[in-house]
């Protein structure tokens, strides 16, 4: 099956890539996904990468992938007289090719190709922004290239940023060889280790802003930064594109009624995350890893909408998210809904689910009403003694309210408080920072 593609154009007139996108469909291999709806996520994530003209995209259809070539010789030979047809430079097949099979179907078909790991770490390298940012890309792409010493990534004309994947001759390339691999590996990792020195400092100072976190999570594309903007007056960039957001933002809010908390807006979630940038990308996501509140947000007008929302939570176990961490689920884009669609039903009848438009602002008041409730949270008595020297740590302690009684004894003070869960972590780390 194949779709009609519009060709794009390639972003400051320089001439684009024509590629073609390929969705292998394996007998027998479960999906939670039909083939056209992964096809098309596929060609998204082709659209998402500047350079790039998607001369057509299809599904293939195989009874089991061939070790050698992934692809049958017949089906091989006829995808060649397809690429040769339409002047195609790059293949994109969305699944996971071998460095075998990479090598023999680049020899094969006269052309450059990536697998859906290599595109989405292509894509992460165009957007990062952040030191952080780039140096985690860096190094999931170095992890993905040792696996790949098979090849040379040298067939096309550099034409933009990047990591080099679809770049050609002229730029500086890495070195063949796992031994000057691992010494870049090394050299990245203490990089990133002094980075992240400084993100446990910002961290630290934000442990003592007595303000909850509110993490916004979910599927690429869902509208996450959309909803952060409403929620924030911010302007971070909200568009209708796969990875719109990479790096993590954070901004300090005064919700309608009084709240504060502190709001982060994270990378989208996909299915097939590659491994190395679930593992590279889990320093950036640690605001969801301390959150306070999780809304985990969903496109709940697309048509896959629940095997997106299984891929988020399937990732956030991964990455050790806390199952305690109180959750909203937010159904967006109820505005794309027919009046009489079910979703909107069970989502007025179902406890932690709020459904709104980021676009339109419709139930947008229900959502910080239940953020208000959620981190509420149930309270309890707790009678510690501290130190003289603790004043800041009580000080906050009265400013927050929870102070229900206070006794002077020879060691210090012995204070009766009646606390959430969260001011209770957020005490004991002024209690750690005056140490």
């Amino acid at each position: 099956m194949t779709l009609n593609v519009s060709e794009m154009d390639g972003e400051g007139g320089t001439r684009s890539q024509r590629a073609m996108v390929l969705h292998p469909d394996i007998r027998g291999r479960e999906h939670l996904r039909d083939a056209q709806s992964a096809l098309a996520e596929a060609l998204s994530l082709a659209q998402a990468l500047p350079g790039i003209a998607v001369a057509g995209a299809m599904v293939v259809r195989l009874p089991r992938a061939h070790p050698g070539m992934l692809f049958g010789s017949g089906k091989v030979a006829e995808l060649k007289a397809m690429i040769e047809a339409d002047a195609v430079e790059l293949v994109l097949i969305d699944g996971p090719v071998s460095p075998v099979q990479q090598r023999n179907l680049e020899k094969e078909w006269g052309v450059k190709l990536l697998d859906r790991t290599g595109l989405i770490l292509e894509i992460f390298a165009d957007r990062a922004r952040t030191r952080e940012g780039v140096l985690q890309v860096e190094l999931a792409a170095l992890s993905y290239q040792r696996t790949r010493l098979v090849r040379a990534w040298t067939h096309l004309e550099r034409q933009r940023g990047g990591l080099g994947f679809v770049g050609g001759p002229g730029e500086t390339q890495i070195e063949a060889d796992r031994r000057a691999i691992d010494m870049q590996v090394v050299r990245l990792r203490r990089q990133l280790e002094k980075v992240a020195k400084t993100r446990e400092l910002h961290r630290a100072a934000r442990r003592r802003v007595p303000y909850p976190v509110v993490a916004l999570v979910g599927y690429t594309n869902a509208g996450k930064s959309t909803l952060f903007n409403v929620l924030t007056g911010a302007d971070v960039m909200a568009k209708d594109m796969l990875f719109a957001t990479l790096d993590p933002t954070m901004r300090a809010v005064s919700l309608p009624g009084g709240l504060h908390v502190i709001l982060s807006d994270t990378v989208g979630f996909i299915s097939d995350l590659p491994t190395q940038l679930v593992a590279a990308f889990r320093a950036t996501l640690e605001e969801v890893l301390e959150a306070d509140l999780i809304l985990h947000v969903r496109d709940i007008a697309h048509a896959e909408t629940e095997a997106q929302a299984q891929d988020v939570e399937t990732i956030m176990g991964d990455l050790g998210v806390r199952t305690d961490v109180p959750r909203i689920d937010v159904w967006n884009k109820i505005d794309l809904l027919p009046a009489e669609d079910p979703h909107l039903t069970i989502a007025e009848r179902r406890d932690g689910v709020v459904a709104v438009s980021a676009v339109t602002g419709q139930g947008m008041d229900d959502l910080i009403e239940a953020i208000g409730a959620a981190l509420g949270e149930v309270r309890w008595t707790e009678t510690l003694e501290i130190g003289h020297e603790e004043g800041r740590a009580r000080a906050w302690a009265y400013g927050e309210g929870i102070v229900q009684s206070e006794a002077i004894t020879d060691e210090g003070l012995t204070l009766t408080l009646s606390w959430s869960p969260r001011q209770k972590r957020q005490f004991e780390a002024l209690l750690i920072a005056s140490d």
